[in-house]
């Protein structure tokens, strides 16, 4: 073989060796291996959350003790929070020394923190300290996969097939979100810990696979670390999410903390820095993040469409949680313990939509374009919202799953295409930044999504679950004095109690004793599946209606701006 030919096998991932990928498989390996990585990367970030109660009772910890609700925040945002903060600082690493390196690494972070966090060795806080610290180290692999993956994917494809090849891997990612949670389910019910082992024969596939497999086919760039740009970006935009999580919990008698000078410090300090960032990016000479890309209607477009769709998307999937174990299976006939795992189950024509359109929408928009797939499926997003917020609170399934599953395609008709989008207009030797920023966008909207969308519920609660919880338990004869007590505690407390598939009302009213000195008649109503998601039917669906009209407005401008991205070829 001549030295230009090898060359030109190397450039498309061969290899002149025995028995590696062929120039033309190698793009078709690559794509199995980071929809892998993608794959398991997301899982993690949503099977946590339904596996809370098992984690809990597991390390004996009561989650709604004093400040115990500050460990169940962390368990779900840490991990969102480290793959939002660091992605574009691992993509911008990537570009410098290997993307296929960062993310081989990332296989090995991730499944030895998943190792880690199946041996937790201590019960109660130190137990839920330890998972929060190992689920953060789980994140920074997870991290490197989703920062890398793109970029790889993008320099193994020929531009007419990147829209198919990102559709398939980032439909994979998307889809394992809502997977972890019927998969969280199902191994919580037999040990909480399998909930973490279930990454380790993966993980350990996965990194045996890449480290055999995948090939460098990018030119590296020699350049220094951007240390100021890369310490203000994280710090920053690591105190928005960490106020964010503060302000939805209570604080000093009020129901959310927005008010207290920890927030509004994080948040205030949070926007100097990333301003301070955004200057230190146009006068160093190497920085972390090209700027100037975002003169690039193409690439300013998508991701704004994306920030906007992921943060309704995200509000999306914890606001059907809550409805439907909170309320709607209790009034099936569901135990409140078997909640989390049947609400995993009825979500998924959720995950059928996204499995249906996204590759497929991805195909066409290789031959027709992406404007036509991006915002139509944002306006078909938006409509699935307009459709929830029209339900009755005791929906017929048949009503919800379609609406749902509408949702589900007109997210997965967007998000390949728009990713495609976003990685072609970018050239080559930026792919591994500009992956990190789309995917910190994305990333950044689950994380403000708990915020906004928890917050928009928590206060429509405030305003009238207090007087018709009070009213309800005193018609079933709890004393006034208790019931007042009851209905004054903060409606986060109520909210996570649905939320985690625990009967609200018991946690309420046990540690009070009063159940035990009422007739059975009345204790057997209070603690059965209808009073509560009865009593707080009314004062749920007007905070429903809220927030699904938020939703449909932010869909409403990410479809906008995906207009604005112009109309350049296949874009």
């Amino acid at each position: 073989m001549s030295e230009s030919a090898s060359a030109t096998a190397r450039t498309a991932g061969g290899s002149t060796a025995a028995g590696p990928p062929r120039p033309d498989r190698y793009k078709w390996v690559a794509l199995s291996n980071t929809t892998l990585g993608m794959f398991m990367a997301t899982v993690d970030a949503s099977i946590v959350i339904i596996s809370m109660p098992a984690i809990f009772r597991g390390i004996h910890l009561d989650p709604f003790a004093a400040g115990n609700i500050s460990y169940l925040l962390w368990m779900i945002m840490g991990y969102l929070l480290v793959t939002a903060v660091l992605v574009v600082t691992l993509g911008r690493l990537g570009d410098m020394v290997g993307r296929v390196r960062i993310y081989n690494l990332g296989f090995v972070v991730f499944t030895l923190a998943s190792v880690a966090l199946s041996f937790d060795p201590a019960t109660g806080g130190g137990g839920a300290v330890w998972l929060i610290a190992w689920r953060i180290v789980q994140a920074l692999g997870g991290s490197m996969l989703m920062a890398n993956s793109a970029a790889i994917i993008t320099d193994a494809f020929p531009a007419h097939q990147r829209g198919t090849a990102l559709g398939i891997n980032q439909i994979a990612g998307l889809a394992g979100q809502f997977v972890g949670l019927v998969l969280g389910g199902l191994l919580s019910a037999w040990d909480w810990r399998a909930v973490f082992w279930i990454n380790v024969p993966v993980g350990v596939f996965g990194t045996v696979w890449a480290y055999r497999s995948l090939r460098e086919t990018s030119v590296r760039q020699h350049a220094r670390i951007d240390w100021w740009g890369n310490l203000t970006f994280a710090v920053g935009a690591g105190l928005l999410l960490v106020s964010i999580t503060y302000g939805i919990q209570p604080y000093a008698g009020h129901t959310m903390g927005w008010t207290s000078p920890k927030v509004l410090t994080g948040l205030s300090l949070g926007v100097v820095l990333l301003v301070v960032f955004a200057f230190v990016e146009t006068r160093v000479a190497q920085p972390m993040f090209t700027l100037s890309l975002f003169r690039n209607r193409s690439f300013a477009a998508g991701n704004a469409a994306a920030l906007l769709a992921s943060i309704a998307r995200g509000g999306l999937q914890f606001m059907l949680i809550i409805w439907l174990q909170g309320i709607w299976l209790p009034l099936h006939g569901y135990d409140y313990a078997d909640a989390p795992l049947w609400a995993g189950i009825f979500l998924l024509p959720l995950t059928a939509g996204f499995l249906v359109a996204g590759p497929l929408c991805g195909y066409l928009s290789d031959r027709l374009g992406v404007r036509y797939f991006t915002t139509g499926g944002l306006l078909v997003f938006g409509a699935s919202f307009v459709g929830l917020l029209l339900l009755p609170i005791a929906f017929p399934y048949w009503a919800f799953a379609l609406l749902i599953a509408l949702n589900g395609i007109g997210s997965g008709m967007f998000s390949a295409p728009n990713t495609s989008a976003i990685m072609s207009s970018v050239p080559a030797a930026h792919r591994g930044a500009a992956s990190g920023m789309r995917s910190t966008f994305q990333n950044s909207g689950m994380s403000l999504s708990i915020g906004v969308f928890f917050s928009l519920l928590i206060a429509g609660l405030a305003s009238s679950l207090p007087h018709t919880l009070s009213a309800g338990l005193q018609a079933q004869g709890v004393p006034a004095a208790v019931a007042q007590h009851a209905a004054s505690l903060p409606p986060v407390s109520t909210v996570f109690s649905a939320f985690l598939g625990i009967n609200p009302v018991q946690t309420l009213l046990g540690p009070t004793g009063v159940l035990h000195t009422l007739p059975a008649s009345n204790a057997a109503v209070l603690t059965g599946k209808e009073f509560f998601p009865n009593l707080i039917s009314a004062p749920f669906h007007h905070g429903l209606i809220i927030v699904f009209a938020t939703a449909t407005g932010m869909s409403l401008l990410a479809a906008a701006a995906s207009l604005l991205r112009g109309n350049p070829a296949k874009s």
